[in-house]
């Protein structure tokens, strides 16, 4: 069964964009899906990390056949390959690339590792102006709204910017 998965994509380490690219191309190459749309790239405040370089942030709709455990473990090698380090705790941290499952068709997942929807999307800037750009009418199957509504309703005011380059 295809299912429509929105993935979110960050990057504050290195060449921020050349990361994101090479993540997508990674997907595609993988043959993870097929990716139906993409967001622009934002510039954004990095949120919980002091004296931290801006991220760029992207988000694209994979219709995809495999599991979410499946997508899950090819997200994390291509985060491992492109110069991921995860460090010893859950917080916030600076990263080459970072890629989420956030939606997983309608589906709720509560696994160890993964948590789908994301639970703190909907309180997110960064994620849900990307998100917004691509899928405004996607139905949050828990909040009961769309993601261009909980934009709207968002309280987040950190610095969040469209870039007019493309990737």
């Amino acid at each position: 069964m295809t299912r429509a998965v929105l993935i979110g994509l960050g990057s504050n380490r290195g060449d921020k964009k050349a990361n994101l690219q090479r993540a997508l191309f990674e997907i595609e190459q993988r043959k993870l899906g097929c990716v139906a749309a993409k967001s622009g790239l934002w510039r954004t405040e990095p949120k919980g990390m002091a004296d931290e370089e801006d991220f760029f942030n992207a988000a694209v709709l994979l219709e995809t056949e495999l599991s979410a455990e499946e997508l899950l473990k090819e997200l994390l090698a291509i985060e491992e390959e492109l110069g991921r380090v995860r460090g010893p705790g859950s917080g916030p941290e600076p990263r080459t690339l970072d890629l989420d499952i956030l939606f997983f068709g309608n589906e709720r997942i509560e696994r160890p590792g993964l948590h789908v929807p994301h639970p703190r999307v909907h309180e997110r800037r960064f994620t849900l102006a990307p998100l917004s750009e691509i899928a405004p009418d996607f139905f949050h199957p828990l909040l009961k709204k769309t993601l261009g509504a909980l934009l709207g309703e968002l309280t987040d005011r950190s610095r969040v910017e469209r870039l007019e380059e493309s990737w």
